[in-house]
């Protein structure tokens, strides 16, 4: 059985991240950015498919682990009957050559130390070439070239890179990884205790901007501190996730690479940086927005690439066996060709919600609105995927045409809180239409609820965010009625499917049933039953929610009920979005997005 997720931590230098197990090993990194070929990918394989242990000789087990203080730098603890030792993990945060720094600290006792180093690029296809340098070894292959660095005697062996070695109490002794261009230079050695004082002072100095105080500070703070970790430098997107093709069911097929940059997340991004203090992160979010949406209204995509790339093309890599045998591992996303209506609504939202809160209006960006409401005029009449990425038939998804809803509704704020120039009678018109139309095809009077689709008796958790952006106060009899639908028939044990996993799921997204339950949707409920007054339940599911998080507070996209554990890309944006929406929501009392 693979490890589970609640296993790993996240390091990053906010170019790309890694995920290291409890027992020190680093299972996943992506070199030299989130999107490229993995280096070490035995997440989805194998120790043979790329691996870096350090660990004990002897048998040993986790005593505890943490980041230190608000910052990600990880520290875990492993003993053995003869002693006791530390590895602090972290990635420096700087831009250019991404490194990875290990110290293994003594703690007590005298305990015989090994690491085993399987560097293969290209996810675990391609074995480097490996020479010995001053210091430690140089392995390239292709375009890929890394060094490793430390005091003790690295040896290959069996194409592994070996080390034998003793820890006393107070002892430090440091590895450093680094990546660079295989054309390049061998870069300079890099002093793994000034790049420990660089990282802690940089996290240290981020952490002390955050301006969110109250009960659940902790797990607030240690979602912003995992987007953050999640975003590019270099261009400011965001990524999803840093992990491809985990799987939403244990054995399944239903396995994505969520590596690149989703429009959905834009709002909720925005809103999470500007509600907590960080007002360059949101700015440098939007700016990266605003660039990758520029083009034509009909080419709008659902996701882009780190620097706004369009073409994500999706392939398979048959050499992996895939997380807990779950094939087919995938890299790139067919999905970024999908229309999906939604992202419509969610860029008008952005850029009303950036006025909201404060950012200076962008002249650049009130054009691109204008141009997009322009098709959109038309274009919210067709059918679409939706917000769930379905494989099968398009569809008249209700979801979607709320969205489209909101795209007029925030134009017609912007335009008259600016006093910008804009057919906002036009849009008034196109928003009432709208809405009309949903309240008569979108919802079944009958079962009091609304429904996935146009002509579907199928409930879908999508619905639980038309209070949220504001198209009906949660305390409208026909969202007292969803709400009681999605309890009754979307529930498991306490959590929230994002329309049912039965056998007929397979006409609704064209793959075959299995999924866990969906994490954000279980944030969105909390979130509207706080809103219809019912806070102690909401308080009870948040809380529920929060205890599903590993000990480090990561969370995955969905949580396997059966199996007791999370599933899907890991740690995944939208759930630590969502958790931070939530929050802001119960402490505040009722709220929408939109006022």
């Amino acid at each position: 059985m693979s490890t589970p997720l609640e296993d790993y931590g996240l390091i990053g230098d906010l170019q790309t991240a890694a995920l290291v197990s409890r027992h020190g090993a680093i299972d996943w990194l992506c070199l030299p950015r989130f999107d490229s070929g993995a280096c070490f990918a035995a997440l989805l394989g194998d120790g043979e498919n790329g691996r870096w242990l350090i660990g004990p000789s002897a048998e040993h087990r986790p005593s505890g682990r943490r980041y230190r203080s608000e910052t990600l730098i990880l520290e875990t603890d492993l003993e053995t009957d003869a002693g006791a030792v530390r590895i602090i993990d972290l990635m420096p945060p700087r831009n250019g050559q991404p490194t990875v720094v290990r110290i293994v600290e003594g703690l007590r006792g005298h305990v015989p130390m090994q690491l085993d180093a399987t560097f293969r690029f290209d996810y675990g296809s391609v074995v480097p070439w490996v020479r010995h340098i001053e210091g430690g070894i140089h392995a390239v292959a292709g375009p890929d070239a890394i060094t490793l660095r430390s005091p003790v005697e690295l040896v290959g062996r069996d194409m592994h890179t070996r080390a034998s070695f003793d820890v006393s109490p107070g002892e430090r002794i440091p590895f450093v990884m680094t990546w660079f261009p295989s054309h390049e230079a061998v870069p300079e050695p890099i002093d793994a205790e000034e790049a420990l004082r660089e990282t802690e002072r940089f996290w240290t100095d981020w952490a002390g901007h955050v301006e969110h105080t109250g009960e659940w500070h902790t797990a607030v703070y240690r979602s912003l501190a995992t987007l953050k970790a999640l975003t590019y430098a270099p261009t400011g997107g965001i990524v999803a996730a840093p992990t491809t093709s985990v799987p939403e069911a244990l054995g399944g097929v239903r396995n994505w690479d969520y590596r690149y940059c989703w429009l959905r997340d834009s709002t909720l991004t925005l809103l999470s940086f500007l509600r907590s203090g960080y007002r360059d992160e949101a700015v440098a979010w939007r700016d990266w927005f605003l660039r990758t949406i520029a083009g034509s209204p009909a080419d709008l995509q659902i996701m882009y690439g780190l620097s706004g790339e369009r073409r994500l093309p999706e392939v398979e890599l048959p050499w992996l066996a895939g997380y807990d045998g779950s094939r087919p591992v995938r890299v790139g996303n067919h999905a970024s060709r999908q229309v999906q209506l939604d992202v419509y609504g969610e860029v008008l939202d952005t850029l009303y919600q950036a006025r909201r809160h404060g950012l200076e209006p962008s002249p650049a960006a009130w054009s691109i609105a204008r141009h997009m409401l322009e098709w959109l005029e038309d274009g919210w009449r067709s059918p679409d995927s939706g917000i769930w990425e379905v494989r099968g038939p398009v569809r008249h998804f209700t979801h979607s045409k709320v969205m489209a809803w909101v795209a007029f509704d925030r134009a017609v704020k912007l335009g008259e809180q600016d006093d910008r120039a804009g057919p906002i009678a036009r849009w008034k018109a196109a928003r009432d239409e709208i809405r009309q139309q949903i309240l008569r095809e979108g919802y079944d009077p009958v079962r009091r609820t609304f429904v996935q689709s146009y002509g579907s008796d199928r409930l879908d958790a999508s619905a639980l965010l038309f209070p949220i952006v504001g198209f009906l106060p949660a305390t409208d009899e026909r969202m007292i009625g969803t709400v009681a639908a999605i309890e009754g028939e979307l529930l498991r044990d306490g959590l929230v499917e994002r329309y049912r996993a039965d056998s007929s799921i397979t006409e609704v997204d064209g793959l075959p049933p299995g999924e866990g339950t969906f994490l954000p949707c279980s944030f969105w409920l909390a979130e509207v039953l706080a809103m219809q007054g019912r806070t102690a339940d909401a308080r009870r599911l948040f809380e529920r929610l929060l205890s599903l998080a590993n000990d480090l507070g990561l969370m995955a996209e969905e949580y396997d009920i059966q199996a007791g554990r999370m599933v899907g890309n890991f740690p995944q944006a939208f759930t630590h979005l969502s958790l931070i929406d939530a929050a802001a929501t119960l402490r505040a009392g009722e709220s929408t997005r939109d006022g």
